[in-house]
């Protein structure tokens, strides 16, 4: 049989080479990531050493089409980070998370002030590219790798730079101990404080308390100042955020509208912001225990998914859902739960929790939507129009005092800001920034694989002779110390100062680092979502700093 087809097709190395190479990268890559030792694993990053490997042996495409895939794959990878957290962003600085987005914040800046230290010690023998690629690898951050190679581009075609390093050497020998480190480190803190994780769980479930930001309470009315009232009035008295869900009065069940007469005697389940329960408690009577199971005869409660695009931006007021005989108690919003006030702007992909009577709930079902399957729709013009705007926001320079070029956002924090910014205020736009969780998770896996093969393949060719005969040794130490001595620090101040709880202190430590083989290890010792919750709390913050901050090590340092 002749074969010559075949070796015309590595011969030539188009496109379909090309594409055959990355396939085979990829493949390999991910089913090897899949294998754990010791209960850990390196997921997909083991695209890059696989690239790395092809690469050596000689196997290499086009430069300019391998560019052009590698800043593409980060451009999906990062967007689409962007639009998951961006949710969640503003709302991660409150209740309670400021201080822990502090630590996180702490963690990263002490991990770029270990990386400027050892840079000083070291006397200019390792240059700050290659640190800041050591720096990525050793907090396990790809996006902070892309930044910082879009940031040499930007110095080498300004002049400033006469070539380019292959940072990503760094990043591949500091990313296995970067890994390991963060575990490490975990260990080290739960043997500095002999800490129990049997108590340290048992403290989880006496503090777990509602973190949602809603309070749910059953009150018997007993105030002289709300006897008679209507609901309307009774607002304006008390002068609190509350909605009263479910109405006893005279044995019979009942949604209460604003022309509702309140009479002493009454009882009301009332949804409440944490911070106004008190007062609404305070104010109309005495918290009871109540079973509203014969109110489920007449009346109904239902989580109704907004998938009309119509209703993306509305307020929630605006669509009157008392005049249904319907009461809206509260928003259901990337795991967060926010209060129904009337003046809420409403996005498509919204829970909202409604009790009324099931007549009343199938007609707000139509108001609504609550049609799943219009979720699954892809929105690609929100998707391309961010990265529109993302690139053209990622070109504007800013100049900084003492800086010998300005900087920057480039094609990886350019379209990270904007993606955090639509997925926040998308719908003022009329932009729908709903992406349902595979298909997001499909677009970012489909982005870092791309980019991790493309760097690989491009570093293999000088993996061997400047890591193994180099400097490799020297890399590997300083990641260490880049990985372990802020994790430590924050870890031991975390627990001794802040007393945190062990399981929050090591989530928030892994979103610090924006590890997620830590955050599955902290996983795997909790009997509660404590490490899960810190996790994504400070998670958007901190991957905006690292996504900057390698950037600006490069611009400054260069």
């Amino acid at each position: 049989m002749d074969f010559d087809w075949l070796v015309a097709l590595f011969a030539e190395r188009g496109i379909a080479y090309t594409l055959l190479l990355y396939a085979f990268v990829i493949a390999v890559g991910v089913m090897i990531g899949k294998v754990k030792i010791f209960g850990v694993s390196l997921g997909i990053t083991f695209v890059l050493f696989v690239g790395i490997f092809v690469g050596h042996f000689g196997f290499n495409a086009n430069q300019e089409l391998m560019y052009f895939i590698r800043e593409f794959g980060l451009i999906l990878f990062i967007y689409s980070i962007g639009l998951q957290v961006g949710p969640g962003f503003f709302a991660s600085f409150k209740k309670g998370g400021m201080h822990q987005n502090l630590m996180a914040a702490g963690v990263v800046f002490l991990g770029v002030g270990v990386t400027i230290t050892l840079y000083y010690i070291f006397a200019g023998r390792i240059p700050m590219p290659m640190f800041v690629g050591i720096l990525s690898g050793a907090v396990t951050n790809t996006p902070g790798l892309g930044t910082a190679q879009e940031a040499l581009h930007q110095s080498f075609d300004a002049g400033q730079i006469t070539e380019i390093p292959e940072i990503a050497l760094g990043y591949a020998v500091a990313y296995p101990l970067g890994v390991v480190g963060v575990i490490l480190s975990f260990i080290l803190i739960r043997a500095i404080f002999k800490i129990n994780l049997n108590k340290e769980n048992d403290k989880i479930k006496e503090l777990s308390a509602p973190t949602d930001g809603t309070q749910l309470m059953t009150i018997r009315i007993n105030s002289h100042a709300i006897h008679g009232k209507t609901l309307v009035e009774i607002r304006k008295l008390i002068g609190r955020k509350f909605v009263i869900s479910r109405l006893y009065h005279d044995k019979g069940y009942s949604v209460p509208k604003g022309d509702t007469i309140l009479y002493n005697g009454d009882i009301v389940l009332i949804v409440a912001t944490e911070s106004d329960a008190g007062a609404v408690k305070a104010l109309m009577g005495e918290v009871i225990e109540f079973d509203w199971k014969e109110s489920e005869e007449k009346m109904i409660s239902r989580r109704i998914v907004i998938t009309r695009e119509g209703i993306n931006g509305k307020t929630l007021g605006s669509l009157r859902l008392r005049a249904l005989n319907v009461n809206c108690t509260r928003i259901i919003r990337s795991g967060f739960d926010l209060f129904a006030s009337e003046d809420l702007v409403l996005q498509v992909g919204d829970r909202v929790v409604v009790v009324g009577s099931p007549e009343s709930i199938k007609r707000i079902e139509e108001v609504l939507g609550n049609t799943l399957k219009r979720l699954d729709e892809p929105h690609l013009i929100t998707l391309f129009v961010g990265i529109f705007l993302g690139i053209i926001f990622g070109s504007i320079p800013f100049y900084i005092p003492g800086m010998p070029m300005p900087v920057k956002l480039g094609l990886a924090g350019g379209p990270l800001v904007v993606a955090i910014l639509l997925g926040r205020f998308g719908f003022k736009l009329k932009l729908i920034t709903y992406t349902t969780q595979s298909a997001n998770l499909l677009l970012r896996e489909i982005g870092i694989t791309l980019f991790l093969a493309s760097v690989g393949i491009a570093a293999g060719d000088q993996f061997v002779e400047t890591v193994i005969y180099g400097d490799g040794l020297i890399w590997v130490g300083c990641g260490v110390l880049i990985t372990m001595i802020p994790v430590l620090i924050v870890g031991i101040f975390g627990k001794k100062v802040m007393k945190m709880n062990y399981f929050s202190l090591i989530g928030l430590l892994s979103g610090s680092m924006t590890n997620p083989p830590a955050l599955a290890y902290a996983n795997s010792i909790a009997d509660n979502d404590a490490p899960a919750v810190s996790y994504s709390t400070v998670y958007p913050l901190t991957m905006f700093l690292r996504v900057i901050m390698a950037q600006i090590l490069i611009l400054a340092f260069v």
